[in-house]
C-alpha cells in the first residue's frame, strides 16, 4: 500500500471476516448444508438404479422389474429437484442477509474514517469499493456461495459413491482429476494478485474521472485538457492491461480443465473393462461408476467457474474489508477538556506531497470570542481551520481545547466541541425534516423552525408544497447552492457545539443573504466561540479580533480598528476590498 491509499486486507483477514459473517447466521448456514447434502444424496440413486437395471436385464429380468426401477429413478429425480430448489432458496436468503451486514459495516467504517484519510486516498477509491467491490461481494454471497455449496456437496457424494462401488475404480477416477488439480494450483498462484491489480486500476480510473468532473471549471480555466486526457488514457491503459492479464489466465485455465474432465471416465472404463473380463466386477457397476463420473463434470465445471469468480470477489472483499484496517487516531476516552479555550502552540504543518503550509503559528482563542482569520489565497487559512477542527494533526506543535489535543477526541466528543462548516455541502435524499434531524434526532418542529429562521431559510421552506415534509433531491424538490448551504448551517445550529469554525461557509450565498445569515449565526451563537475564515472582509469588521495569515505565518492579531490604524497587511486588504465595494 502506497502513501495515501486505503489498505487492503490480507488473505487471512478475509478468511476470518468470512467466518465471522457465516457464524453470525450459523443456523441458516447449517440448513443450507443439510439441504444440499440431501439433494446430492437423492441424485446418487438414479445412476445406481441404472446399473441395477443393466445387471437385471443381463440376468434375464422382465419388463416389470425395469419399470419399477424406472419409476424410482423418476421419483428420486423429482426429490432431488425439490431439495435443490429449496436449498437455493434458503441459500439466497442467507446470502442476502450477509450482504446486508457487509453493506452496513462498510457504511459504518466509511463514516468512521477521518476526513483526512479519505481525502488523501481520494474519493475514487472509496467510491469503487462502495459500488463495484460491494456489488461483486454481494453477487458472490447471493449467487456464487449457494451454488458452490450445492455443487461441492454433489461432487463429494459422487466421488464417495464411486469409491463405494469399487475402491480401485474410485482411485482411477481420483487420479484422473490430477490434471484439474495442476491447472487449479497454477491459476490460484496468479489470480489473487491479478484481480487486486485490476481492482486498484479500476479505482484509479474512477478517481481520475471524479477529479476531472469535479474540477471541470478549473481544467477549462487553466487549459489542462491535454494533461487530464493524458492522465485518463494512462489510467485506462493500465486498467486494460490488468484486465487482459486476468483474461489470459482464464484462457489457459479453462481449456486445460475441459480436457481433464474426460480422463476419469476413460480410466474407469478401461480399468473396469479389465476387471469385468476377469469376473471381479459386474457390468452394471462399471456403467454406474461411469455415469457417476460423467455427472461429476457438471458440478466440477460449476465449482471451477465459481472459484474463478471467488478470486475476483476475494480481491473485492479484501478491498472492502480493508477499511477496517485504515489508519485512524485512537481517542482517549479518559480525558475530558477542562474548559473551551483553544490554544495553538508552535504549530507547523506540511502536506504529504507539498511544502510546509504553516510555519510556527501561535494563537489563543478565548471562549465566546468571535475571531476572523483573513489573508491572501494560499496563506494557510483553510489548513489552520482543519487543524482547529481536529481533521488533521500538526506536523509539530499542538492544537488543544481545554488542555486536551483536539485530534485525541473521539468523534462524538469532537462534534460536541468543534464543528467545521466549509463551502462544501450536501442535501441528503429524504424529507427536509430528515435533513435537519441528522444533527439532532430529538429536535421538535419548533426547534427546526427556529434553526431555519436563524439562517434565513424559513421563508422559502414555508413556500414548499409540504413544508418540512417535502422530499429533497432526485425525484423531489431540488435546492440551489444557497438553499443547500442554509440547510447545512441550520444543522450546525441544531448540533449546538461550543466552537464553530466557518471556512468561507457563506461563499455561495449572495452578499445580502450572507450578511443576514452571519448576523443571525452571531445572535444564535452568543456565548460560543466562532472562528470565521473570512471570504468577505465585513466578517472581519464584525469580529472581536482579526488574525492575519501570510505565507503560513500569523503576522497580525487584534481588533479591526486597531489593525486598520496600524496600516499593515490587514489595512491594505481592507482598503482594497472597500475600494472594490465602493
Amino acid at each position: 500500500m502506497t502513501a495515501g491509499q486505503l489498505p487492503v486486507a490480507a488473505p487471512a483477514d478475509v478468511r476470518r471476516a468470512a467466518v465471522r459473517l457465516v457464524r453470525g447466521d450459523a443456523r441458516a448456514f447449517g440448513g443450507v448444508l443439510l439441504l444440499n447434502s440431501l439433494a446430492a444424496a437423492a441424485g446418487l440413486v438414479g445412476p445406481w438404479l441404472v446399473g441395477r437395471i443393466v445387471d437385471l436385464v443381463r440376468g434375464g429380468a422382465g419388463v416389470d422389474a425395469v419399470d419399477r426401477l424406472a419409476l424410482w429413478i423418476v421419483l428420486c429425480a423429482l426429490a432431488q429437484l425439490a431439495l435443490a430448489r429449496w436449498a437455493r432458496y434458503v441459500g439466497y436468503r442467507f446470502g442476502e442477509r450477509i450482504l446486508a451486514r457487509v453493506r452496513e459495516e462498510f457504511v459504518e467504517r466509511t463514516l468512521a474514517l477521518p476526513a483526512a484519510t479519505v481525502e488523501r486516498a481520494g474519493t475514487g477509491d472509496l467510491t469503487a469499493r462502495g459500488t463495484a467491490d460491494v456489488a461483486t461481494v454481494g453477487t458472490t454471497l447471493r449467487d456464487v456461495g449457494p451454488e458452490l455449496l450445492i455443487n461441492s456437496a454433489q461432487s463429494l457424494f459422487l466421488m464417495g459413491a464411486v469409491f463405494a462401488l469399487d475402491p480401485l475404480l474410485g482411485a482411477c477416477g481420483l487420479l484422473g482429476l490430477v490434471g484439474i488439480s495442476v491447472a487449479l494450483r497454477w491459476y490460484l498462484r496468479r489470480a489473487r494478485a491479478g484481480y487486486l491489480a485490476e481492482g486498484a486500476a479500476t479505482s484509479d480510473v474512477a478517481e481520475i474521472v471524479a477529479a476531472t468532473a469535479s474540477g471541470a471549471r478549473t481544467v477549462e480555466a487553466l487549459r489542462l485538457h491535454r494533461r487530464r486526457i493524458t492522465a485518463s488514457r494512462d489510467a485506462l491503459e493500465t486498467s486494460r492491461r490488468t484486465r487482459f492479464y486476468t483474461l489470459s489466465l482464464r484462457t489457459v485455465f479453462f481449456p486445460a480443465v475441459e480436457v481433464s474432465y474426460q480422463v476419469p471416465v476413460v480410466a474407469v472404463l478401461l480399468v473396469g473393462g479389465a476387471l469385468h473380463t476377469y469376473g471381479t466386477l459386474s457390468l452394471g457397476a462399471i456403467v454406474t461408476a461411469a455415469l457417476y463420473l460423467q455427472r461429476l463434470e457438471g458440478p466440477l465445471d460449476d465449482i471451477l467457474m465459481r472459484i474463478e469468480q471467488l478470486q475476483s470477489s476475494g480481491a473485492s472483499f479484501a478491498r472492502v474489508e480493508g477499511l477496517a484496517r485504515a489508519p485512524r487516531a485512537v481517542p482517549d476516552a479518559s480525558v475530558t477538556p477542562a474548559g473551551d479555550r483553544i490554544d495553538v502552540s508552535g504549530v507547523r504543518y506540511a502536506y504529504d506531497r507539498g511544502g510546509e503550509v504553516l510555519r510556527g503559528v501561535d494563537l489563543t482563542v478565548r471562549p465566546g470570542e468571535r475571531l476572523a482569520v483573513v489573508g491572501p489565497s494560499g496563506a494557510g487559512k483553510t489548513t489552520l481551520s482543519r487543524l482547529l477542527a481536529g481533521i488533521d494533526a500538526p506536523t509539530t506543535g499542538t492544537v488543544t481545547v481545554g488542555g486536551v489535543p483536539v485530534v485525541t477526541l473521539g468523534p462524538e466528543q469532537l462534534r460536541r466541541t468543534v464543528v467545521l462548516v466549509t463551502q462544501e455541502h450536501h442535501v441528503f435524499l429524504g424529507t427536509l425534516r430528515d435533513n435537519l434531524l441528522i444533527a439532532e434526532p430529538d429536535a421538535g418542529d419548533e426547534e427546526l423552525w427556529d434553526a431555519l429562521t436563524a439562517v434565513g431559510a424559513d421563508d422559502w421552506v414555508r413556500e414548499l408544497p409540504d413544508g418540512l415534509n417535502t422530499r429533497l433531491g432526485e425525484g423531489g424538490w431540488r435546492t440551489d447552492g444557497s438553499q443547500a448551504q442554509q440547510l447545512a448551517l441550520a444543522r450546525v445550529i441544531l448540533a449546538d457545539p461550543h466552537t464553530l469554525i466557518l471556512d468561507e461557509a457563506t461563499a455561495l450565498l449572495d452578499p445580502a443573504t450572507a450578511r443576514h445569515t452571519e448576523r443571525a449565526l452571531a445572535a444564535v451563537l452568543t456565548g460560543r466561540t466562532v472562528i470565521a475564515i473570512a471570504h468577505r472582509l465585513h466578517t472581519a469588521h464584525d469580529a472581536d479580533r482579526v488574525a492575519v495569515m501570510e505565507n503560513g505565518h500569523l503576522t497580525e492579531l487584534g481588533p479591526h480598528e486597531t489593525l486598520v490604524a496600524a496600516d499593515g497587511a490587514y489595512a491594505r486588504l481592507w482598503r482594497t476590498w472597500h475600494g472594490d465595494r465602493g
